[in-house]
């Protein structure tokens, strides 16, 4: 998060530098979906049960995860970042066409340093310090051990002290002997408890024994974590079909979430405030107690609200807030809406919580497409809530390039059974012509930015909520160009200049209708 925080503090200076955007996870998902391929999401740590299921069908790990390198697997690992995609190459063989890549071999890694034992790879990774282990204790053990090929300070740098701790494991034949050998290097009084440091964190190199080709088959999802939570089954079933996110779990098991942070304006409040009412509903619904235990003591009931540690940034610094959970309306107090029976709510009841929250009413929202109607509720949530106030600019902005994701989708990804207009192919075509043209502009609007970070900060949390309640609005569709931070600042800067842009879409009626009802369904 750290990281995360120091490349977007850096990217919003105008430095280089590279960052996940906000919801790239649920586009990902949707993609997936998309495409038909099967996929599990992963309760805990999913690097176990990744090496376990590769192992198990006898194929390699795709990754970017240097810790695949450590594991043992059957058949290796390939970073993605060495498959040459432009290059498919035509196969004569019975296995056709294919991308060249490069596949990782843990053996032969080891063959290179003197025969080291694969099994004493992961305490190489710990010693070095891994994801979840950085210790500083071990710094005893490298000043002292006779470790070869010139590897003290300053000698080789980390490349040097890598390989010279390489080649002093290599004398050993297994893992135990060798942890022995270290402790010996440090304070007796340290030596117990940084054994069961260094056991624990190897542990977490052991390919998982949970049987993910059952799920892949059957569509079950056992795994010991998530006995142990004690989830309700729907949850469980839920989270591992990718149909909750891993924020809710969080929220639910550790009463603690991370809260990404986008490209934004570091001086000013983070882009997750805005979005705090929903959130505060989440929390309310994941961690709602008994109406019949808050009703025995309703002096305590509003001291004693389950409150979420969140991580979010206090401009260019990490700070965690305690955030507490909302008491749901009186209409929602009945125990029906505890978690477990959340499922068994009439879908209308659980349709008014989530447009109470977001402060708009289903007769609005008749007017709009189905799958665009919890992008425009969220929509009107962000004009209540952002600080400083949404400009009108801005609001258009974002329509126009709503409309836009429209008009590729109708033209590009056709409904069969719906033919597409001619001036929509004419109204594409000359969009297409305006971006090329004014995408390469160069200048950035900080505020702009950061205001555009609240809208998806809403769309994330509104997306979660309504996953939450059963998806009582349609979920719109985030892998087909229902938001490009790119498009809709070149859009803002336009308007503002040439406020014609609003026009952009004129050639098509069906699109210019679609912006209209869309902004005037907001404006209301």
């Amino acid at each position: 998060a750290a990281e995360r925080l120091r490349a977007a503090h850096g990217l919003s200076r105008g430095e280089g530098g590279c960052l996940v955007p906000l919801l790239a996870r649920e586009a990902f998902v949707q993609a997936l979906r998309r495409l038909g391929v099967p996929f599990v999401q992963s309760f805990a740590e999913a690097d176990r049960e990744i090496a376990g299921l590769a192992n198990r069908w006898g194929c390699p790990v795709l990754s970017l995860d240097s810790d695949f390198c450590v594991f043992d697997l059957a058949g290796g690992y390939c970073p993605l970042s060495h498959f040459q995609w432009q290059s498919v190459c035509a196969g004569d063989g019975p296995q056709g066409c294919y991308v060249p890549a490069r596949c990782f071999s843990a053996a032969k890694f080891c063959r290179h340093f003197g025969h080291l034992d694969r099994r004493l790879l992961p305490l190489f990774a710990v010693m070095n310090g891994n994801d979840y282990l950085d210790l500083a204790a071990l710094e005893a053990f490298f000043s002292k051990a006779p470790l070869p090929r010139g590897c003290a300070a300053g000698k080789g740098g980390r490349h040097g002290r890598l390989r010279g701790l390489l080649g002093w494991l290599a004398q050993f034949a297994e893992p135990a002997e060798a942890v022995d050998s270290v402790l010996e290097y440090l304070r007796k009084h340290q030596r117990e408890e940084i054994r069961a440091l260094l056991c624990a964190a190897m542990e977490d190199y052991t390919p998982s024994d949970a049987n993910l080709e059952d799920f892949f088959q059957s569509g079950k999802y056992e795994c010991e974590a998530a006995r142990k939570a004690d989830l309700p089954q729907w949850v469980r079933d839920a989270l591992a079909k990718g149909k909750l996110a891993p924020f809710i779990s969080d929220a639910l098991i550790l009463r603690s979430t991370f809260l990404h942070v986008q490209v934004e304006n570091m001086q000013r409040p983070s882009a997750h405030s805005t979005a705090v009412p929903i959130r505060q509903v989440i929390y309310g619904l994941l961690l709602k107690r008994s109406c019949s235990t808050e009703a025995a003591s309703p002096s305590k009931q509003t001291s004693e609200l389950p409150v979420v540690c969140e991580f979010d940034r206090l401009q260019k610094t990490l700070k965690k807030t305690f955030v507490q959970a909302a008491s749901l309306p009186k209409d929602f107090c009945d125990d029906h809406f505890l978690l477990d029976k959340l499922m068994e709510v009439p879908m209308s009841r659980r349709q008014m919580l989530l447009l109470e929250t977001l402060g708009v009413k289903m007769s609005f929202l008749e007017s709009i497409p189905s799958h665009l109607q919890l992008p425009v509720a969220l929509t009107c949530y962000w004009i209540h809530y952002s600080e400083p106030k949404v400009k009108l600019n801005q609001l258009k902005a974002l329509l126009l390039m709503i409309v836009s994701g429209e008009l590729h989708r109708i033209t590009n990804e056709p409904d069969p059974t719906v033919l597409c207009a001619e001036d929509d192919s004419i109204a594409y075509n000359e969009f297409l012509k305006w971006k090329e043209k004014n995408l390469q502009n160069q200048g950035f609007d900080l505020d702009a930015a950061h205001s555009f970070c609240q809208w998806q900060c809403c769309l994330q949390m509104g997306l979660y909520l309504n996953q939450l309640l059963g998806t009582p609005l349609s979920e719109p569709d985030l892998s087909r160009r229902l938001y490009s931070g790119t498009l809709v600042h070149r859009l803002y800067q336009e308007l503002k200049s040439t406020p014609s842009v609003e026009n952009l879409f004129h050639f098509s009626p069906k699109m210019s209708q679609l912006y209209q009802v869309l902004l005037n369904t907001v404006e209301s």
